[in-house]
C-alpha cells in the first residue's frame, strides 16, 4: 500500500493525520532492523544447491530528472527445498545483478530462456536447467496458426505433466527413476519430432519460433531427468512475482533506488511467509520484538517458517 493511502486510512479510521515522511521513517527503521535477517536468508538460499530465478521490472523515481522514472528490476531467487524467496533489486536487467548475487553459488539454477542466464550458467559449479512451461507456452501461442503441430506438442506436455502428477509425492530418488522410465521415452520422441519439423515450417512463423526455441533450450530442459529434486518448470518462482505486479498497480513506482531495495526486503519476507503458510502479521510482530537483542548466530530461528511460528505459539 502506498504511503498516501496509509495516510488517508489513518485519517479516516483514527482521525490521525501523519506525514508521509514519518511513515517513511518507520519503514526505513523496520528494514534496518530486518536487514541482518534478509542477509541471512540470502546465505541460506545460496547454500541450498537448487535455486529458481526470474526477474520483473519496477518503476523507480529518478531524482535527477523531475517527473521521470527509471526502469529497475527485481531479481527473484527461490530456494526450492528451503521454501525461501529473496527479491534483490538492481538498476538494470543485465548480467551484473545475478552474476554478483550468484558469484559463490554451487548447484542447480533453473531459469527461462533469457540469454543473461546462459552467461551465468557458464560459471564453474553452476548447473543450468531450463523451464518446460516456457517451451509449452510457445506452442500454445502458435496453435492459432498451426493447429496440427501445436496439438501434438501440447499433447506431449499433457502426458509429461500427468507423469509429474503421479510422481509428485515420491522421494527425489524415486522420482528420478520414475521420470527416466516414463518421461524419457516421451521426451526423446519429442526431440526427434522437433528436429524433423524444424525443416518443414517457415522459420519466422509462430510455429517456427516455437520449434526453434524448444530446440535451443533442449540441452537445459532435458536435464530434468538428471535429478529427482528438479521441477519441470519455473512456475514456483513465477508465482512469487505476481504480488509485485499487484504492487506496481498500487504504488506505481518506488521513491528511490534505496526504497526499491527496501521493497525487495519486505517482498522477500512476506513471499516466504506465504510459501510456508505463515501469517505475515504474526511473524513480523514476533520478529520485530525479538530481533534487536537476538544473537546473530541464531537468526535461523527467526526465518519465516512454520517451525519458527509454531515454537513461538507454544
Amino acid at each position: 500500500m502506498p504511503f498516501y493511502r496509509m495516510r488517508q486510512r489513518f485519517k479516516r479510521e483514527y482521525a490521525w493525520e501523519v506525514s508521509s515522511s514519518t511513515i517513511n521513517d518507520w519503514f526505513v527503521a523496520v528494514c534496518t532492523l530486518l536487514r541482518p535477517l534478509y542477509d541471512h536468508m540470502r546465505e541460506k538460499i545460496l547454500e541450498s544447491g537448487y535455486i529458481q530465478a526470474d526477474e520483473s521490472h519496477i518503476k523507480v523515481q529518478d531524482n535527477k530528472k523531475e517527473k521521470t522514472t527509471h526502469r529497475g528490476f527485481q531479481w527473484v531467487y527461490h530456494g526450492v527445498e528451503e521454501k525461501l524467496i529473496l527479491f534483490h533489486y538492481r538498476k538494470g536487467r543485465g548480467k551484473h545483478g545475478p552474476k554478483e548475487f550468484l558469484r559463490d553459488y554451487q548447484g542447480w539454477l533453473q531459469v527461462d530462456g533469457y540469454g543473461v542466464y546462459d552467461k551465468i550458467g557458464a560459471q564453474k559449479g553452476i548447473d543450468l536447467m531450463g523451464c518446460h512451461v516456457h517451451v509449452r507456452r510457445k506452442f500454445y501461442e502458435a496453435k492459432e496458426y498451426d493447429q496440427k503441430r501445436a496439438k501434438h506438442a501440447l499433447e506431449v506436455y499433457r502426458q509429461l505433466y500427468d507423469i509429474e502428477t503421479q510422481c509428485r509425492n515420491m522421494s527425489s530418488e524415486q522420482r528420478h527413476e520414475y521420470r527416466n522410465e516414463h518421461s524419457r521415452p516421451i521426451l526423446e520422441g519429442f526431440k526427434k519430432w522437433l528436429d524433423e519439423e524444424a525443416v518443414r515450417v517457415l522459420p519466422k512463423s509462430p510455429m517456427g519460433n516455437a520449434i526453434r526455441y524448444a530446440i535451443r533450450q533442449w540441452h537445459k530442459t532435458i536435464r530434468v531427468l538428471e535429478d529427482g529434486r528438479l521441477e519441470m518448470d519455473n512456475n514456483l518462482v513465477e508465482n512469487k512475482i505476481r504480488p509485485l505486479a499487484l504492487g506496481r498497480k498500487n504504488y506505481l513506482f518506488a521513491g528511490s533506488h534505496d526504497a526499491a531495495q527496501r521493497i525487495a526486503m519486505m517482498y522477500s519476507f512476506f513471499a516466504t511467509c506465504k510459501a510456508n503458510e505463515v501469517n505475515p502479521y504474526e511473524w513480523l510482530k514476533v520478529t520485530l520484538d525479538k530481533i534487536p537483542d537476538h544473537p546473530v548466530n541464531r537468526l535461523n530461528e527467526l526465518l519465516p517458517t512454520k517451525i519458527a511460528i509454531k515454537e513461538e505459539s507454544a
